[in-house]
């Protein structure tokens, strides 16, 4: 694949530069198998809907065709579970989890990674992804199966790292 530049100037970042090198949603690390796409992240509801709403213009347009957003405030209801399961972006940074070329955090990696960018931060992402796992085991556990009132928080938190609980 011939190397693609994409500049991005959103409320976070103005004017940062990088390389598309993979094909879109094409050879993904072999230890990192997200069970969802960004697109279907966001249709199912992520993030209270306020994460992606105002740097829409560099991920493809259909991506937020049926996005569950809202520009104005972090909604809880707008996520498939209907809980907050998520952390302010100060704790983010507090804990060290912002990557200085994704200063919104793991998804922003994730979208930018799925569109084809290769980065330092890969490995330090797929390791994070990978922690993620040991809420399926607390979940398979200790809720019936296909029991999606069980643990909401820990579903909603695992769908915001690309792991579907829909089927558990």
């Amino acid at each position: 694949m011939k190397k693609q530049i994409v500049v991005e100037r959103d409320l976070m970042q103005l004017d940062y530069v990088y390389f598309l090198t993979e094909q879109v949603g094409k050879k993904f690390h072999p230890e990192f198998r997200p069970q969802l796409s960004p697109k279907e992240m966001l249709e199912l509801g992520v993030f209270g809907g306020k994460y992606m709403s105002d740097c829409t213009a560099e991920f493809p347009v259909d991506w937020f065709e049926k996005a569950r957003l809202c520009s104005e405030i972090h909604d809880p209801e707008l996520n498939l579970f209907g809980v907050n399961a998520s952390q302010t972006l100060a704790e983010w940074r507090r804990k060290g989890w912002i990557y200085k070329e994704d200063p919104r955090g793991w998804f922003q990696w994730y979208c930018r990674y799925y569109m084809g960018r290769r980065c330092p931060d890969d490995e330090r992402q797929i390791k994070r992804w990978k922690s993620m796992r040991r809420h399926i085991g607390q979940i398979t556990k200790n809720c019936r199966p296909l029991d999606l009132d069980c643990r909401p928080r820990q579903r909603q938190a695992l769908l915001h790292w690309a792991y579907d609980t829909r089927n558990i």
